[in-house]
């Protein structure tokens, strides 16, 4: 018979992390943490074509995107 009483029976309590989740984000920031402080290195080995193109896909990431004047401030 199906739970119609709209409470929770079992499992995790609201709020509560995933632990498998909290591994993989700790071991995915380990590795992109590392990634990032070959960064120069890899850039270095780059023909200068593709380290433009690397660069300008990179940009977003560390600048705000300009708005065009001609667009209306929501004012």
């Amino acid at each position: 018979m199906a739970n119609m009483t709209g409470k929770k029976f079992g499992g995790r309590e609201k709020g509560t992390p995933n632990k498998l989740t909290a591994e993989l984000r700790s071991a995915l920031k380990d590795v992109l943490y590392d990634e990032i402080e070959q960064i120069p290195h890899r850039l270095d080995e780059l023909e200068a074509k593709d380290r433009l193109e690397l660069l300008v896909k990179l940009m977003p990431y560390v600048f705000p995107r300009v708005q065009s004047l001609d667009e209306p401030i929501g004012w």
